[in-house]
């Protein structure tokens, strides 16, 4: 047993903190209150007044390469007090998937999540979460069934619609997810080829997961101009379906768009919340977002490219058909070229030793130095590195996230993307630290309590985990120990990969991380 005494404890429900003390028994929470708890048979530690909290809830993580494949996973996590992440996001995920179709979604995946080998292969989520569980893991991990790798499987990246017969095969591989325990499923309606899928499609596959006591968490079709109909477009999805629903990296782009193009968005949502629909949001406390290159190539290219947009772009028609399509707007797509402009949007990685220099450049300095035009470079980049390239857009007004972040039925996320190379977005090694440093001690916008409750309970509930993300007794024991004015973030922009420093102690399922104590959730 672990005695842990003379603490400020923060139990994640957003209630007021109390001086008490906390019992730990194998793996879970035996005892905690204000009262001394008697002379035990116990290790103790003596808190000498940090705060001890539940355990940071990441339910937004590109981890799902970096899980199997980075010895090192765990290090940057855990660091910013991450003790449960959940993968599968966005409709990005390396399963299912067919062997027809390996080799481009593996492309498409890098700049998100990183590089996985070469003969790696899951047909099934199924299969995934038998890889998962073969390994030992520092924190505990969370999979959804991800839309995106189910479209593809069953009909590849083209705008090909959905067919009697790869319906089934889609209904196959939700049921497939599901059974093997993931917590629901996500969706990347922005993102080839959900692009192309009609809500009709999301409703049938939103259904499935319902049928299981799973929720539908979704990156919208748009986030700029179209931010209000992409989310009245998820909320239908989840009333119809009859499913909870999260909208992912809630935010408003587009300069034009920055405070005052939040409101209409925020009242489809609360109108929904008021009428009884099971609604909520994540957001990440960064004004900068991160994505892959290929999400910034306007839908009329793509279509025009028949599926093979490094060959397309290779040509000079190719080229002058880009130049001329990212000058438009497009009702249903957010062109986030012509919303923010070129020296806006960072590039943070790139495979190919040439391109890397450019690393850390916005476009139009890239651009410079490579002696063309944005367009230009923009095509190269595409083409030489079969689109494995990742940027980081400066999109958002920090006002419009502040406030995003101050709805209380918002959790925080990192977003946390794994194929960044050297200047990977700081949020992957500093997201939640951030939040508690900036916007509760500095701006004081959050009291402890209440910062606390949006990275652990409010998120476990979302989850569906009934036995994590607050202390009570029966309750699993992920436990942070911290001084709130010492634990910070260290990652900048331009110096990102720095790990976050000052937490005193940190335990996983009970446990010291480092004896992998971690366990892979399920939905049962």
């Amino acid at each position: 047993m672990i005695h842990i005494k003379n603490a400020q404890i923060c139990d994640g429900t957003g209630r007021p903190s109390f001086w008490g003390e906390l019992l730990i028994k194998g793996d879970k929470i035996e005892a905690l209150g204000p009262t001394p708890l008697g002379d035990l048979d116990a290790e103790t530690i003596d808190a000498q007044g940090k705060t001890l909290t539940p355990g940071f809830i990441d339910a937004h993580r590109h981890c799902d390469f970096a899980t199997l494949f980075q010895p090192q996973f765990g290090d940057l996590e855990l660091a910013q007090g991450i003790t449960t992440a959940v993968m599968g996001n966005c409709g990005l995920a390396p399963t299912p998937c067919a062997e027809e179709y390996r080799r481009e979604l593996y492309d498409f995946l890098e700049p998100c999540l990183g590089r996985g080998p070469e003969d790696c292969f899951f047909p099934k989520v199924s299969q995934f979460f038998s890889a998962l569980c073969a390994k030992e893991h520092r924190l505990n991990l969370g999979v959804l069934g991800a839309t995106g790798a189910i479209t593809t499987a069953c009909k590849g990246f083209g705008s090909v619609p959905f067919t009697a017969e790869t319906k089934k095969q889609a209904e196959a591989y939700v049921r497939d997810a599901m059974e093997a325990g993931a917590l629901g499923l996500s969706c990347g309606i922005m993102y080839t080829p959900e692009c192309y899928s009609t809500t009709e499609d999301f409703v049938f596959l939103a259904r499935l997961c319902g049928e299981y006591g799973g929720y539908l968490t979704s990156h919208i079709r748009g986030e700029g101009n179209s931010l209000t109909p992409s989310v009245a477009e998820v909320l239908e999805i989840g009333c119809r379906a009859q499913v909870g629903v999260n909208i992912s990296h809630f935010k408003v782009t587009g300069l034009q768009n920055h405070g005052k193009g939040l409101a209409r968005a925020i009242e489809v949502i609360e109108q929904a919340r008021a009428a009884g629909q099971d609604v909520t949001a994540d957001a990440y406390p960064y004004s900068g977002g991160s994505t892959t290159i290929l999400s910034l190539i306007p839908p009329t290219v793509l279509e025009k490219a028949r599926g093979n947009p490094y060959a397309f772009l290779d040509t000079a028609a190719g080229q002058a058909y880009f130049g001329e399509e990212i000058q438009k707007e497009f009702p249903h797509w957010d062109n986030m070229v012509s919303s923010i402009g070129w020296e806006r949007i960072v590039i943070s990685s790139a495979p190919r030793e040439e391109d890397r220099e450019f690393a850390g450049l916005h476009f139009s300095e890239a651009a410079q130095r490579a002696g063309c035009s944005e367009e230009e470079l923009f095509c190269r980049l595409v083409c030489r590195n079969r689109g494995k390239v990742g940027v980081i857009v400066m999109s958002m007004a920090q006002a419009d996230v502040e406030r995003v972040l101050s709805l209380p039925y918002v959790s925080v996320i990192s977003d946390g993307l794994y194929g960044g190379g050297d200047m990977p977005h700081p949020r992957l090694y500093g997201a939640f630290p951030k939040f508690l440093r900036e916007y509760s001690r500095e701006k004081k916008l959050f009291p402890l309590e209440e910062a606390v409750y949006k990275m652990t309970g409010l998120p476990a509930k979302r989850l569906g985990l009934q036995d994590r993300g607050t202390l009570a007794p029966g309750n699993f024991a992920d436990l942070l120990l911290f001084d709130p004015a010492a634990f910070t973030d260290t990652a900048t922009w331009q110096q990102p990969k720095q790990l976050a420093q000052g937490l005193s102690r940190i335990f996983v399922n009970g446990k010291d991380p480092r004896e992998f104590p971690g366990c892979i959730l399920k939905r049962l």
